[in-house]
Protein backbone atom coordinates (compact mmCIF):
# COMPACT_ATOMS: atom_id res chain seq x y z
CA UNK A 1 0.00 0.00 0.00
CA UNK A 2 1.98 3.51 -0.96
CA UNK A 3 2.17 6.24 1.82
CA UNK A 4 -0.23 8.94 0.28
CA UNK A 5 0.07 11.53 3.00
CA UNK A 6 -2.27 14.08 0.97
CA UNK A 7 -5.07 11.32 1.46
CA UNK A 8 -4.93 11.29 5.49
CA UNK A 9 -7.48 13.59 7.25
CA UNK A 10 -6.35 16.48 9.85
CA UNK A 11 -7.13 16.26 13.52
CA UNK A 12 -9.65 18.71 14.27
CA UNK A 13 -8.85 21.57 16.11
CA UNK A 14 -11.70 22.97 18.79
CA UNK A 15 -12.63 26.55 16.93
CA UNK A 16 -11.73 29.82 19.43
CA UNK A 17 -15.14 31.16 18.52
CA UNK A 18 -14.80 34.91 20.26
CA UNK A 19 -18.35 36.65 20.96
CA UNK A 20 -17.98 40.47 19.88
CA UNK A 21 -19.31 42.94 22.76
CA UNK A 22 -22.15 45.13 21.81
CA UNK A 23 -23.17 48.08 24.33
CA UNK A 24 -26.57 49.71 23.65
CA UNK A 25 -26.43 53.28 24.39
CA UNK A 26 -29.25 55.82 24.48
CA UNK A 27 -30.79 59.09 26.65
CA UNK A 28 -32.97 61.72 25.56
CA UNK A 29 -32.54 64.06 23.00
CA UNK A 30 -29.68 66.66 23.70
CA UNK A 31 -28.22 64.69 25.79
CA UNK A 32 -25.38 63.86 24.34
CA UNK A 33 -25.57 60.77 22.77
CA UNK A 34 -24.09 61.96 19.30
CA UNK A 35 -21.32 64.24 20.91
CA UNK A 36 -20.30 60.97 22.35
CA UNK A 37 -20.21 58.70 19.21
CA UNK A 38 -18.59 61.52 17.48
CA UNK A 39 -15.55 61.11 19.74
CA UNK A 40 -16.07 57.53 19.12
CA UNK A 41 -15.42 58.05 15.49
CA UNK A 42 -12.72 60.55 15.02
CA UNK A 43 -10.27 59.92 18.25
CA UNK A 44 -7.34 57.94 18.44
CA UNK A 45 -8.45 55.79 20.93
CA UNK A 46 -6.77 52.48 19.64
CA UNK A 47 -10.24 50.84 19.32
CA UNK A 48 -11.80 49.17 16.24
CA UNK A 49 -15.45 50.19 17.13
CA UNK A 50 -18.24 49.38 14.75
CA UNK A 51 -21.39 51.84 15.26
CA UNK A 52 -24.77 51.74 14.58
CA UNK A 53 -26.70 54.77 14.41
CA UNK A 54 -30.41 53.17 14.94
CA UNK A 55 -33.40 55.30 13.07
CA UNK A 56 -36.73 54.25 14.27
CA UNK A 57 -39.06 57.04 12.95
CA UNK A 58 -38.06 60.31 12.20
CA UNK A 59 -37.72 61.62 15.73
CA UNK A 60 -33.62 61.74 15.77
CA UNK A 61 -33.26 63.60 12.27
CA UNK A 62 -32.84 66.83 13.39
CA UNK A 63 -29.92 65.87 16.03
CA UNK A 64 -28.39 63.23 13.64
CA UNK A 65 -28.21 66.18 11.33
CA UNK A 66 -25.52 68.03 12.66
CA UNK A 67 -22.94 65.61 12.87
CA UNK A 68 -22.06 62.15 12.64
CA UNK A 69 -19.12 61.31 10.00
CA UNK A 70 -16.94 63.45 7.63
CA UNK A 71 -18.93 67.10 6.20
CA UNK A 72 -21.75 66.56 8.42
CA UNK A 73 -23.21 63.63 5.83
CA UNK A 74 -25.16 60.73 7.28
CA UNK A 75 -24.11 57.16 6.00
CA UNK A 76 -26.69 54.37 4.51
CA UNK A 77 -23.91 51.68 3.90
CA UNK A 78 -20.99 50.80 6.36
CA UNK A 79 -17.94 53.13 5.75
CA UNK A 80 -14.30 52.48 7.40
CA UNK A 81 -12.95 55.66 8.96
CA UNK A 82 -9.64 56.93 9.26
CA UNK A 83 -9.11 55.29 13.22
CA UNK A 84 -10.53 52.00 12.30
CA UNK A 85 -14.24 52.37 13.34
CA UNK A 86 -16.75 51.40 11.92
CA UNK A 87 -20.10 53.44 10.72
CA UNK A 88 -23.41 53.61 9.37
CA UNK A 89 -26.91 54.99 9.74
CA UNK A 90 -29.69 52.91 9.99
CA UNK A 91 -33.44 53.81 8.88
CA UNK A 92 -34.58 50.33 8.71
CA UNK A 93 -34.62 46.96 10.98
CA UNK A 94 -31.37 47.19 13.72
CA UNK A 95 -31.37 43.66 13.91
CA UNK A 96 -30.23 43.49 9.61
CA UNK A 97 -27.42 45.91 10.33
CA UNK A 98 -26.19 43.89 13.10
CA UNK A 99 -26.18 40.37 11.15
CA UNK A 100 -24.14 42.63 8.03
CA UNK A 101 -22.18 44.06 10.20
CA UNK A 102 -21.32 40.32 11.91
CA UNK A 103 -20.11 39.52 7.98
CA UNK A 104 -17.15 41.99 8.72
CA UNK A 105 -15.78 39.93 11.35
CA UNK A 106 -12.26 40.43 12.16
CA UNK A 107 -12.06 44.17 11.13
CA UNK A 108 -13.76 45.41 14.77
CA UNK A 109 -13.71 43.87 18.35
CA UNK A 110 -16.87 46.03 19.19
CA UNK A 111 -20.32 47.26 18.72
CA UNK A 112 -22.20 50.39 20.07
CA UNK A 113 -25.75 50.32 19.24
CA UNK A 114 -27.18 53.83 19.36
CA UNK A 115 -30.88 53.78 19.99
CA UNK A 116 -33.41 57.13 19.46
CA UNK A 117 -33.83 59.42 22.23
CA UNK A 118 -37.73 58.70 23.10
CA UNK A 119 -36.77 54.49 22.69
CA UNK A 120 -36.84 52.23 25.87
CA UNK A 121 -34.08 50.18 25.50
CA UNK A 122 -35.74 47.34 26.75
CA UNK A 123 -36.88 45.74 23.89
CA UNK A 124 -33.46 46.11 22.20
CA UNK A 125 -31.58 44.44 25.06
CA UNK A 126 -34.16 41.82 24.58
CA UNK A 127 -33.16 41.04 20.94
CA UNK A 128 -30.25 39.80 22.02
CA UNK A 129 -31.44 36.79 24.18
CA UNK A 130 -34.24 36.11 21.14
CA UNK A 131 -32.51 36.05 18.55
CA UNK A 132 -30.21 32.84 18.72
CA UNK A 133 -28.36 33.09 15.65
CA UNK A 134 -27.24 36.71 16.64
CA UNK A 135 -26.36 35.30 19.89
CA UNK A 136 -24.10 32.94 18.79
CA UNK A 137 -21.88 36.18 17.65
CA UNK A 138 -22.17 38.77 19.67
CA UNK A 139 -23.10 39.50 23.88
CA UNK A 140 -24.77 42.03 25.62
CA UNK A 141 -22.13 43.69 27.34
CA UNK A 142 -24.59 46.69 29.01
CA UNK A 143 -26.95 49.51 28.43
CA UNK A 144 -25.46 52.94 29.05
CA UNK A 145 -27.36 56.33 29.60
CA UNK A 146 -26.55 59.74 28.64
CA UNK A 147 -28.52 62.46 30.45
CA UNK A 148 -28.57 66.17 30.54
CA UNK A 149 -27.55 67.65 33.85
CA UNK A 150 -29.65 70.76 33.07
CA UNK A 151 -33.12 69.24 31.86
CA UNK A 152 -32.78 65.87 33.23
CA UNK A 153 -34.88 66.41 36.37
CA UNK A 154 -37.53 67.82 34.28
CA UNK A 155 -37.50 64.97 32.15
CA UNK A 156 -37.74 62.42 35.49
CA UNK A 157 -41.01 64.19 36.88
CA UNK A 158 -43.09 64.81 33.30
CA UNK A 159 -46.44 62.55 33.84
CA UNK A 160 -47.96 60.55 31.50
CA UNK A 161 -51.37 60.88 30.13
CA UNK A 162 -52.17 57.19 30.53
CA UNK A 163 -50.23 57.17 34.34
CA UNK A 164 -47.34 54.83 33.00
CA UNK A 165 -43.68 55.15 33.49
CA UNK A 166 -42.24 57.98 31.11
CA UNK A 167 -39.34 57.33 29.05
CA UNK A 168 -36.79 59.14 31.24
CA UNK A 169 -36.91 57.14 34.42
CA UNK A 170 -38.04 53.76 31.94
CA UNK A 171 -33.78 55.07 30.49
CA UNK A 172 -32.37 55.56 33.72
CA UNK A 173 -34.03 52.30 35.67
CA UNK A 174 -32.41 50.21 32.35
CA UNK A 175 -29.27 51.41 32.84
CA UNK A 176 -26.22 49.87 33.83
CA UNK A 177 -23.91 53.10 33.45
CA UNK A 178 -25.27 56.61 33.64
CA UNK A 179 -22.93 59.38 32.45
CA UNK A 180 -24.22 63.16 33.56
CA UNK A 181 -23.29 65.41 30.73
CA UNK A 182 -23.17 68.45 30.74
CA UNK A 183 -22.11 69.43 34.33
CA UNK A 184 -21.05 73.05 33.20
CA UNK A 185 -24.05 73.71 33.12
CA UNK A 186 -25.73 73.53 36.64
CA UNK A 187 -23.87 74.19 40.09
CA UNK A 188 -22.42 71.70 42.83
CA UNK A 189 -25.67 72.03 44.54
CA UNK A 190 -27.82 71.10 41.34
CA UNK A 191 -25.75 67.92 40.57
CA UNK A 192 -25.74 67.03 43.88
CA UNK A 193 -29.51 67.07 43.83
CA UNK A 194 -29.76 65.26 40.53
CA UNK A 195 -27.55 62.57 41.52
CA UNK A 196 -29.79 61.84 44.33
CA UNK A 197 -32.84 61.73 42.13
CA UNK A 198 -31.14 59.19 39.84
CA UNK A 199 -30.02 56.77 42.40
CA UNK A 200 -33.92 56.95 44.02
CA UNK A 201 -34.64 55.57 40.53
CA UNK A 202 -31.49 53.30 39.83
CA UNK A 203 -28.64 52.95 42.45
CA UNK A 204 -27.27 49.99 41.29
CA UNK A 205 -25.63 51.56 37.82
CA UNK A 206 -22.40 53.45 37.93
CA UNK A 207 -22.31 56.94 37.56
CA UNK A 208 -19.67 59.30 35.86
CA UNK A 209 -20.12 63.00 35.10
CA UNK A 210 -18.65 64.85 32.18
CA UNK A 211 -18.77 67.91 29.98
CA UNK A 212 -18.91 67.55 26.36
CA UNK A 213 -19.52 63.87 26.46
CA UNK A 214 -15.65 63.15 26.74
CA UNK A 215 -15.74 60.09 28.80
CA UNK A 216 -12.86 57.36 29.16
CA UNK A 217 -14.21 54.00 27.33
CA UNK A 218 -13.45 51.95 29.42
CA UNK A 219 -16.49 53.45 31.84
CA UNK A 220 -18.43 52.28 29.09
CA UNK A 221 -16.85 50.07 27.47
CA UNK A 222 -15.90 45.29 28.81
CA UNK A 223 -18.34 46.36 31.94
CA UNK A 224 -19.94 42.78 31.49
CA UNK A 225 -23.12 43.86 33.55
CA UNK A 226 -24.71 40.66 31.91
CA UNK A 227 -22.29 38.33 33.33
CA UNK A 228 -20.58 35.64 32.05
CA UNK A 229 -18.03 37.63 29.87
CA UNK A 230 -15.33 39.70 30.24
CA UNK A 231 -12.64 39.62 32.77
CA UNK A 232 -14.93 40.71 35.44
CA UNK A 233 -18.02 38.55 36.82
CA UNK A 234 -21.62 40.60 38.14
CA UNK A 235 -21.65 38.48 41.39
CA UNK A 236 -18.27 40.77 42.12
CA UNK A 237 -20.17 43.77 40.99
CA UNK A 238 -22.37 44.03 43.56
CA UNK A 239 -19.35 44.73 46.10
CA UNK A 240 -18.06 47.30 44.11
CA UNK A 241 -20.68 49.86 42.87
CA UNK A 242 -21.55 50.80 46.39
CA UNK A 243 -25.55 50.62 45.57
CA UNK A 244 -27.88 51.46 48.71
CA UNK A 245 -30.43 48.58 49.71
CA UNK A 246 -32.42 51.04 51.12
CA UNK A 247 -35.61 52.64 49.45
CA UNK A 248 -35.65 56.19 48.74
CA UNK A 249 -38.37 57.55 46.97
CA UNK A 250 -38.00 61.48 45.91
CA UNK A 251 -40.62 61.04 42.71
CA UNK A 252 -44.03 60.22 43.44
CA UNK A 253 -45.70 57.03 41.72
CA UNK A 254 -41.68 56.59 40.97
CA UNK A 255 -39.33 53.95 40.04
CA UNK A 256 -37.16 52.93 42.56
CA UNK A 257 -34.61 49.71 43.37
CA UNK A 258 -35.37 47.50 45.96
CA UNK A 259 -32.56 45.22 46.93
CA UNK A 260 -32.92 41.92 48.80
CA UNK A 261 -30.79 39.09 50.72
CA UNK A 262 -30.69 35.87 51.69
CA UNK A 263 -29.07 33.57 53.55
CA UNK A 264 -29.61 29.28 52.35
CA UNK A 265 -30.07 27.74 48.93
CA UNK A 266 -33.08 28.36 46.62
CA UNK A 267 -35.12 25.50 44.87
CA UNK A 268 -35.18 26.67 41.27
CA UNK A 269 -38.73 25.38 40.89
CA UNK A 270 -39.62 27.50 42.87
CA UNK A 271 -37.71 30.41 41.87
CA UNK A 272 -38.65 29.95 38.25
CA UNK A 273 -42.62 30.09 39.97
CA UNK A 274 -42.32 33.69 42.05
CA UNK A 275 -40.21 34.86 38.87
CA UNK A 276 -42.81 34.10 36.66
CA UNK A 277 -45.56 35.21 38.86
CA UNK A 278 -43.48 38.37 38.87
CA UNK A 279 -42.72 39.21 35.55
CA UNK A 280 -45.49 37.36 33.12
CA UNK A 281 -48.56 37.11 35.24
CA UNK A 282 -48.19 40.42 36.85
CA UNK A 283 -50.05 39.20 39.95
CA UNK A 284 -48.11 40.44 43.01
CA UNK A 285 -49.18 43.48 44.68
CA UNK A 286 -47.82 46.49 46.70
CA UNK A 287 -49.97 47.07 50.29
CA UNK A 288 -51.98 49.78 47.93
CA UNK A 289 -53.18 46.61 46.10
CA UNK A 290 -50.98 47.90 42.47
CA UNK A 291 -49.24 45.66 40.90
CA UNK A 292 -45.39 45.62 40.72
CA UNK A 293 -43.80 46.76 37.91
CA UNK A 294 -40.42 45.72 37.00
CA UNK A 295 -38.35 46.89 34.46
CA UNK A 296 -34.88 45.88 35.62
CA UNK A 297 -34.24 42.58 38.13
CA UNK A 298 -30.68 41.16 38.48
CA UNK A 299 -28.94 38.38 41.01
CA UNK A 300 -26.46 36.05 42.27
CA UNK A 301 -28.49 33.23 43.76
CA UNK A 302 -27.70 30.08 45.40
CA UNK A 303 -29.46 27.13 44.17
CA UNK A 304 -30.00 24.16 45.86
CA UNK A 305 -27.90 20.94 44.46
CA UNK A 306 -25.69 23.54 42.28
CA UNK A 307 -21.90 24.62 43.39
CA UNK A 308 -21.81 27.57 40.74
CA UNK A 309 -23.33 30.53 41.24
CA UNK A 310 -26.49 31.60 39.44
CA UNK A 311 -27.42 34.91 37.76
CA UNK A 312 -30.39 36.00 36.96
CA UNK A 313 -31.10 39.09 34.30
CA UNK A 314 -34.32 40.39 33.60
CA UNK A 315 -35.78 43.26 31.09
CA UNK A 316 -39.44 43.65 31.30
CA UNK A 317 -41.28 40.46 31.14
CA UNK A 318 -37.92 38.66 29.79
CA UNK A 319 -35.53 36.86 32.21
CA UNK A 320 -32.49 34.14 31.64
CA UNK A 321 -30.18 32.83 33.87
CA UNK A 322 -26.54 31.41 33.46
CA UNK A 323 -24.16 29.67 36.15
CA UNK A 324 -20.63 31.53 36.58
CA UNK A 325 -17.97 31.13 39.09
CA UNK A 326 -18.57 28.05 41.91
CA UNK A 327 -18.88 28.75 45.66
CA UNK A 328 -16.30 27.02 47.40
CA UNK A 329 -15.90 27.71 50.78
CA UNK A 330 -18.00 31.18 50.80
CA UNK A 331 -20.78 31.30 52.73
CA UNK A 332 -23.75 30.65 49.53
CA UNK A 333 -26.23 33.61 49.94
CA UNK A 334 -28.94 35.46 47.54
CA UNK A 335 -28.98 39.19 46.47
CA UNK A 336 -31.68 40.32 44.05
CA UNK A 337 -31.87 44.00 43.04
CA UNK A 338 -35.71 45.13 41.59
CA UNK A 339 -35.51 48.06 39.40
CA UNK A 340 -39.25 49.39 38.99
CA UNK A 341 -42.68 50.53 40.08
CA UNK A 342 -44.57 50.13 43.34
CA UNK A 343 -42.02 47.65 44.66
CA UNK A 344 -42.65 46.80 48.35
CA UNK A 345 -39.96 45.31 50.19
CA UNK A 346 -41.31 43.33 52.28
CA UNK A 347 -43.60 41.44 49.83
CA UNK A 348 -40.66 40.79 47.59
CA UNK A 349 -38.75 39.37 50.58
CA UNK A 350 -41.23 37.04 52.22
CA UNK A 351 -41.71 35.37 48.25
CA UNK A 352 -38.11 35.01 47.98
CA UNK A 353 -37.82 33.37 51.63
CA UNK A 354 -40.57 30.78 50.36
CA UNK A 355 -37.87 29.76 48.13
CA UNK A 356 -35.45 29.08 50.59
CA UNK A 357 -35.09 25.35 51.21
CA UNK A 358 -35.49 24.70 54.68
CA UNK A 359 -32.71 22.50 56.04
Amino acid sequence: MSDDSDGEVPDLVPADIKKVPITIITGFLGAGKTTLLNYVLTEQHGKKIAVILNEFGEGDSVEKSMSIGQEGALYEEWLELRNGCLCCSVKDNGVKAIENLMSKKGKFDYILLETTGLADPGPIASIFWLDEELCSDIYLDGIVVMVDAKYCKKHLHEAKEDGSINEAQRQIALADVIIINKTDLVSPDELESLQQEIRSVNSFARLHQTTQAKVDLNFILDINAYGGHGPTSMEDLFGQRGFSTSDVHTIDKSVTTTTVDLDGDMDRSRLDDFLQRLLWDKNLTDPNNSVMEVLRLKGVVAVMGEERRMIIQAVHELYDVQYTTPWNDEQRKSTVVFIGRNLDRSSLQKSLEACIVSR
